[in-house]
């Protein structure tokens, strides 16, 4: 059993539904709370997250954004982060020690992190208020991959968004990209995966699920070649399904943000596939 928060709009049901799941940050004192703002909450984690969400995402939440407009919204903390951290602090020392183990007794904490997911996919489509043949996700950065990811491994999800984090591996593995160095990237690795799938590609078994990818050319953690390259691989996946009106790749004028105009996008994109 593990807390977290779920918006319910006014109204009857059965609701559309959200999945929101947030994004690493190297910030772990608040997970869940980065998606929906806090509620019964010392002071410091309601102005922790305050803070957050002006700095990445332009001073909105996005859960509660979408519960304002008739969805049933749903966030966790992904272990390591929020309630689920360590009481004597978190960091990425301390990260580092948790993938290590979990690597030694011959699993992963990115795996974990999706398996919590997907249990949260499927929790949110039982309940009576949710129609659950319209349930979708919604991240940005770690967040955005973990949506990816989601929408791949459970047809719970029937629309995904991932803000902010899609490429190739060539792109990513350089020598001076974030994901090269460790670091956040610990959260985010399937051992042996890529031996046989790219992101792309992976990201393709959702196929032909409506999905949305927006990623920003100011963006220093995705180069754009990697993302050209990665939503080319993905187009001709959806294309050959006979999907292609339901694959939204855009690329913005923007840094590793998520801005209100964009948020504004996204849910012109779930309306259009879950209401």
């Amino acid at each position: 059993r593990i807390p977290a928060y779920l918006l319910v709009p006014d109204g009857e049901g059965p609701f559309p539904a959200i999945v929101v799941l947030h994004d690493h940050g190297a910030h772990f004192s608040i997970g869940k709370e980065k998606m929906i703002r806090p509620f019964h909450v010392a002071p410091e984690t309601l102005a922790d997250a305050d803070d957050w969400a002006e700095r990445c995402y332009d001073g909105r939440y996005v859960g509660d954004y979408f519960a304002a407009r008739g969805y049933a919204v749903l966030s966790i903390d992904a272990l390591f982060w929020g309630e689920r951290g360590r009481k004597e602090g978190v960091d990425y020392d301390g990260q580092q020690a948790l993938a290590s183990n979990f690597l030694q007794m011959g699993s992963s904490w990115g795996a974990f992190i999706h398996m919590d997911d997907v249990r949260s996919a499927e929790f949110l489509a039982s309940l009576p208020f949710v129609d659950k043949e319209r349930v979708g996700c919604l991240g940005f950065s770690m967040g955005a991959y973990r949506s990816w990811m989601l929408s791949a491994l459970t047809d719970c999800v029937k629309a995904s968004a991932s803000i902010c984090w899609m490429n190739t591996t060539d792109s990513l593995m350089t020598p001076n990209n974030n994901q090269n160095k460790g670091g956040s990237a610990y959260a985010m690795l399937i051992p042996g995966l890529r031996r046989y799938l790219d992101y792309p590609h992976t990201a393709s078994i959702a196929c032909p699920k409506p999905t949305l990818f927006f990623n920003g050319t100011q963006d220093k953690l995705f180069p754009m070649a990697g993302v050209k390259d990665a939503y080319a691989t993905m187009q001709s996946v959806w294309k050959s399904r006979h999907a292609a009106n339901r694959l939204v790749t855009k690329i913005w004028d923007e840094k590793h943000f998520f801005s209100q105009e964009m948020q504004n996008e996204t849910l012109d994109f779930f309306n259009k596939w879950l209401k």
